[in-house]
């Protein structure tokens, strides 16, 4: 294709975009017209494979490694990403930013090791915030950020203690953020899935027949979520359509434990 046929209408960052959620982002965002930068910490065959998928629907996009669990390789990253918006669409920034990369690590209370807190500290809350930090100077302004959480910080089951706790300090972080981001017309939201059929937490809610019936008895809609649910709503939100949305908690779950 020529230059003009890949000039982009918008372009994504996705963290954790090789699988799950942040690969159906990708896919929903290059449907929309929009490119992607794909990131992934060890799954470069999958991400390559979405890259794939995202120009055979005509859009432009590039998977870059980042371990968003190391937040001394951030500098070193945002610098590559500024080496692929220089190579691969002829720009200097950015327009939305997806927050999406996590683990899924279980267990109570009472279970909970330090260094199963830290490594959930590291991704999903420390991550976030100086990963988001150092990308900043290359976001365009007006552009918007989505950061992910979890049903959990509004209902609690058994288990998440330490992994909730994380998600509703991003949930904190995202009204500072959009205070302070208001200036450059960033707009900065944060997206609550419920359970979703994927392989987090090793498949538990998709592969376990028990599980999911269980799930899909206290939701609304009578069924467990899917990956579509949440990346089908992640591109809604970075859309021209929702440009007023700041600011917000969307909990997309079918109606779980209401």
């Amino acid at each position: 294709m020529t230059n003009s046929q890949h000039k982009p209408n918008t372009i994504t960052l996705i963290t954790g975009a090789s699988r799950g959620l942040g690969k159906s982002a990708a896919l929903h965002i290059a449907r929309r017209g929009g490119d992607v930068i794909v990131t992934y910490r060890s799954q470069a065959a999958e991400a390559q494979a979405v890259v794939a998928e995202i120009e055979a629907l005509g859009r432009r996009a590039v998977a870059l490694p980042l371990d968003v669990g190391n937040s001394n390789s951030f500098a070193a990253f945002a610098e590559q990403v500024q080496l692929a918006l220089a190579q691969h669409w002829q720009r200097e920034r950015f327009d939305h930013l997806v927050n999406n990369a996590g683990v899924g690590l279980g267990a109570s209370l009472m279970e909970t090791t330090e260094a199963q807190f830290d490594e959930l500290m590291n991704i999903h809350f420390k991550g976030v915030f100086f990963l988001t930090q150092k990308l900043l100077p290359c976001m365009a302004n007006g552009g918007r950020i989505v950061n992910i959480s979890t049903g959990l910080t509004r209902f609690a089951m058994p288990g998440y203690a330490a992994y909730a706790s994380m998600k509703g300090a991003v949930e904190t972080l995202t009204h500072y953020m959009a205070k302070e981001l208001g200036p450059r017309g960033i707009a900065v939201n944060v997206v609550a899935p419920g359970a979703i059929e994927t392989d987090f937490r090793d498949g538990a809610v998709r592969d376990n027949a028990q599980v999911n019936a269980f799930i899909a008895g206290q939701t609304a809609l009578g069924r467990v979520g899917l990956p579509d649910d949440i990346g089908g709503l992640i591109a809604n939100l970075l859309s021209p359509d929702n440009s007023w949305v700041n600011a917000q908690r969307i909990e997309a779950s079918g109606g779980m434990f209401l």
